[in-house]
């Protein structure tokens, strides 16, 4: 599709096949094997002559229609020669299992934020070690700490990084976190589930790669699970995560994929609606007398406000409250009725959860500490509801406390 489209028209149109029936929506293929019509075909794929599919684990045409849709929303305005291309998995840790393990190997080192996805966390805390790939944490990857941390650990070949941190919400410098890790030779992988590439692209700020829980916004329905892998190195997603996919197997269904690019061709309008609603349950939070904290990055009050503002184009819809404690956090969960308690995020429905007993339950207390994870804090996943509706609702469950 022409670059000169906008990213609300690349979302609807980029990566769509012409079906030859003449279906105006794509068709599901739903297969797990593909035929060919006689040997020479056969050879011809084999050698590469001629495009394909064999075998659905590899490669599935309605797998590729999402991939490549996703890799022109984050390489939309991406300045290098290389193209981007995308690599869609069963779920988020698929892909950011696929990511690490495509760039880590045994001996190798990973430097992370402290805050991060609880599954993330355990990931790289307690399985990659089993396979000797070690970790240090930096907080905030603050660049001076961290270019002490490169130096200290010569061995380090990924970076990684969430910006907005999941339930933390704290902004981490991409371009220059990316420019600390070149010159030591690591690369740069970037989760952009909260802020998607309506709102941010990291490729375009100096990360290696991006990935993302498509289960979240990208899908925005609730209705699937998935993770996609991209970036604009070709070798990476052909013999690092691209393989994953092929001999580990973190394979979504042809169905998945399909749910997956009707969600996302809503995107951008949904993150217009995302956005503004969580301007207003922001700046209402912040103002109750009942909420000890409010981390938006949209708030001026936010650590990392300036910074937001600069390298994200709106600032989400993730809010994390704290409300002093674990009791006062349960009784406001209790009082609400328009927002539903679960975990997971980006549904067009508001969802809340409790971070220190859902979704960073597996992570330590002491290390839930270190990263500002508090017994009192709510996450709230912004839907795309009556504003006011929501308003009416947070205020039911503070009254309730």
């Amino acid at each position: 599709m022409s670059e000169k489209h906008q990213l609300a028209t690349q979302a609807v149109h980029a990566g769509e096949p012409h079906d030859p029936s003449g279906a105006h929506v794509a068709p599901i293929h739903q297969t797990s094997t593909f035929t060919f019509a006689d040997a020479a075909a056969v050879e011809s794929y084999g050698n590469g002559e001629t495009a394909g599919h064999m075998y659905s684990r590899g490669s599935n045409p309605t797998r590729q229609a999402l991939a490549a849709k996703i890799a022109a929303l984050e390489g939309f305005d991406y300045p290098g020669s290389e193209p981007v291309t995308a690599e869609i998995f069963g779920s988020g840790m698929g892909a950011i299992s696929a990511a690490l393990l495509g760039l880590t190997k045994s001996g190798d080192h990973v430097i992370t934020q402290r805050a991060l996805y609880g599954s993330t966390d355990h990931l790289i805390s307690d399985v990659l070690p089993n396979y000797q790939v070690t970790n240090t944490r930096v907080s905030l990857l603050d660049p001076d700490l961290l270019e002490q941390e490169l130096a200290a650990h010569p061995e380090t070949t990924v970076v990684y990084l969430e910006t907005p941190a999941n339930p933390t919400m704290t902004v981490i410098d991409i371009a220059r976190t990316a420019e600390l890790a070149h010159a030591h030779g690591a690369k740069v992988v970037v989760d952009n589930t909260f802020a998607t590439p309506i709102l941010q692209r990291p490729l375009t700020l100096g990360a290696d790669v991006v990935v993302h829980s498509t289960t979240k916004y990208i899908n925005g329905h609730g209705t699937v699970l998935g993770g996609a892998v991209v970036s604009a190195d070709a070798e990476f997603m052909d013999t690092g995560a691209g393989s994953m996919i092929r001999f580990v197997g973190a394979v979504p269904s042809p169905f998945d994929c399909w749910l997956t690019s009707i969600g996302l061709k809503t995107l951008p309008l949904r993150m217009k609606q995302h956005c503004s609603n969580a301007r207003v349950l922001a700046e209402f939070l912040e103002d109750h007398a009942k909420v000890q904290t409010t981390l938006w990055p949209g708030l001026a009050s936010h650590p990392q406000h300036a910074l937001a503002a600069q390298q994200m184009d709106d600032f989400g819809a993730m809010i994390t409250i704290d409300l002093g404690s674990y009791a006062a956090a349960t009784q406001f969960l209790d009082g609400l009725s328009i927002c539903s308690l679960a975990v997971s995020l980006g549904n067009v429905d508001t969802l809340v959860e409790h971070p220190a007993s859902m979704t960073h339950r597996v992570v330590p207390p002491e290390d839930r500490a270190a990263s500002g994870i508090t017994d009192g804090m709510v996450r709230i996943s912004v839907g795309i509801e009556d504003a006011q509706d929501l308003v009416t609702d947070l205020e039911s469950g503070l009254a309730n406390i």
